[in-house]
Parts: C-alpha cells; sequence; structure tokens
C-alpha cells in the first residue's frame, strides 16, 4: 500500500491528502499539537517510524524563524528514505520581475522570501519535487468570500498583475508531480490578473458592488509588501512533465464554479419535467 506523511496539514495538504485517502492510501499527517489524530511535529520517534514506513513524504510547512524546520529536525532522516520527496513552495521565490514572465530557469532568492528560497533550494538538493504556488483559492478562501465578508478592496496600481490556482488544480498538480522526476515545478492557472479585476468580477458574480479602492498606505507591511511584486508565473513545464493542465485555467472559471456550490438555495423549486424521457 501507499503510504503518505504530511508535514503541516494545511489548507492545500489536507486536500492533498484528503484525495490520496479516497483513493485507497494510506495518510498520516503532522501538526504542532498533534490534534484529530494527527502526530505531534515534535515526537521524534513517531515521526521517525513514519519516515522509515512512508511511500511518499510531503511538507507544507513555511519556514520558521529563517529556517525550515522540517529540514532542521528531520533532514537526515529524510536524506536516508528512499521515499518520494515533496514541497509545498511559493512562486514569491522569483521576488519581482517587473510584469515579466517567469519559469523554473528564472532565479530564485529575491525579494520579500529569501528564507522561502532557501528552504526550495534545500529540498531540491536533497531530491524533492518543489511545487512553487500562486495565489490559492478554493472553498471557503477565495476573492468571494472576501467579497461577502466586506474585506475585499481594490488598489489603483496600474499594471499589477499576480498569477494563482484553484486549490483542486494545484491537488491535481501535486499527485500528478508523484511519478515526475524530481524538480522545480510551477502550478499555476493560464491567465494572470489584476486583483482589482478579480475582486470586482466575484463581486459581480454575487450581485454586490465592486470593492472600494484603497491607497497602499492603508495596508499592513506584509500587504505593502505583495504590492511590491509583479509577476507572470508560467506553467508550460509542469504541463509538459506532469502531463498536467489546470481545469480552471483563469479566475473566471474557477470563481463562477466556486458560486455554484456556495450560491444560495433557490427560495422556488423548478417545474416538473414535462416527461420522464426527456434527456
Amino acid at each position: 500500500m501507499s503510504r503518505l506523511l504530511v508535514f503541516g496539514l494545511g489548507y492545500t495538504a489536507s486536500l492533498v491528502a484528503e484525495r490520496l485517502t479516497a483513493d485507497g492510501w494510506h495518510v498520516v499527517g503532522t501538526t504542532r499539537d498533534g490534534r484529530d489524530g494527527t502526530i505531534r511535529f515534535d515526537d521524534s520517534d513517531a515521526v521517525a517510524a513514519e519516515i522509515a514506513a512512508a511511500t511518499h513524504i510531503l511538507s507544507s510547512v513555511p519556514p520558521e524563524h529563517e529556517v525550515d524546520l522540517v529540514l532542521v529536525r528531520y533532514g537526515p532522516l529524510l536524506l536516508r528514505s528512499r521515499a518520494w520527496l515533496g514541497y509545498l513552495s511559493s512562486t514569491g521565490v522569483y521576488g519581482d520581475a517587473g510584469g515579466a514572465w517567469v519559469d523554473e530557469t528564472a532565479p530564485i532568492g529575491g525579494g520579500r522570501r529569501s528564507a522561502r528560497a532557501a528552504a526550495d533550494a534545500d529540498w531540491l538538493a536533497i531530491g524533492a519535487r518543489t511545487f512553487r504556488l500562486p495565489g490559492i483559492y478554493g472553498p471557503g478562501r477565495s476573492p468571494l468570500d472576501r467579497v461577502r465578508e466586506g474585506k475585499a478592496h481594490r488598489i489603483d496600481c496600474p499594471g499589477q498583475v499576480f498569477s494563482r490556482a484553484h486549490v483542486d488544480d494545484i491537488v491535481s498538480g501535486v499527485i500528478a508531480g508523484m511519478d515526475a522526476p524530481a524538480g522545480a515545478y510551477n502550478i499555476a492557472d493560464d491567465l494572470p490578473a489584476s486583483q482589482n479585476d478579480v475582486a470586482a468580477f466575484a463581486a459581480m458574480l454575487l450581485g454586490l458592488p465592486a470593492p472600494q479602492f484603497v491607497t497602499l498606505d492603508d495596508l499592513s507591511a506584509m500587504g505593502r509588501g505583495f504590492y511590491r511584486e509583479n509577476r507572470r508565473v508560467a506553467n508550460g513545464k509542469a504541463k509538459r512533465v506532469l502531463g498536467w493542465a489546470p481545469v480552471w485555467p483563469d479566475y473566471r472559471a474557477g470563481l463562477r464554479a466556486l458560486n455554484a456550490v456556495t450560491s444560495p438555495i433557490p427560495a422556488s423549486t423548478a417545474p416538473a419535467t414535462a416527461s420522464v424521457d426527456q434527456r
């Protein structure tokens, strides 16, 4: 039986675990406190046993205090393991590209994600597949939710674009990568777009006014840093090598699909069909 050990059952990694569990895999995950049947991250004996038993190991743990805690604590065991290794990284490792396209050959380490870039490089060095992820959206975590909650905004920042991906497309990309060579893979949709356009489209789907404009000065330091980076993320390698393609190739398709499954139930029922033989 295939056995997956997941370091850090966050939003995306939990959905990878769910998909593989449904396919008959044995999946074990770690959390800081060992909640809900997981293994506590610092339970070295239990984690070591799972590393030894795993056929696949995936980490979604971001750097903390400038270091990758998984590699610091369990790196020697991972080096001795024969398991497939995967790491959920970020396209933030590319830094600012001035709106240009970046692929996996672009240098990493610039901008505000130096620790993430170092972790990305360290996982590559031990033979992992690093999945560089852009803005992630999906059920319970999308522009639709932010618009509904009154937390969405637009910023007057001409020419600023971001790449993003529906979480289900990321899950399918990671799973496709389990049969792929070690290396870095960008998992992103086909249409980098302005955050303003995305927020306005989400509001339109909900029948609400487009979010108000705010200035960069109104944002947190993290938010301002986010807007200092401008790039388009190319996904050609993932398509060629993994045989992967996004089911939702742009934010419009992805948000329409999310809205269809989260919209309120109509107050009136549809009329009965005229014939049971209708197709």
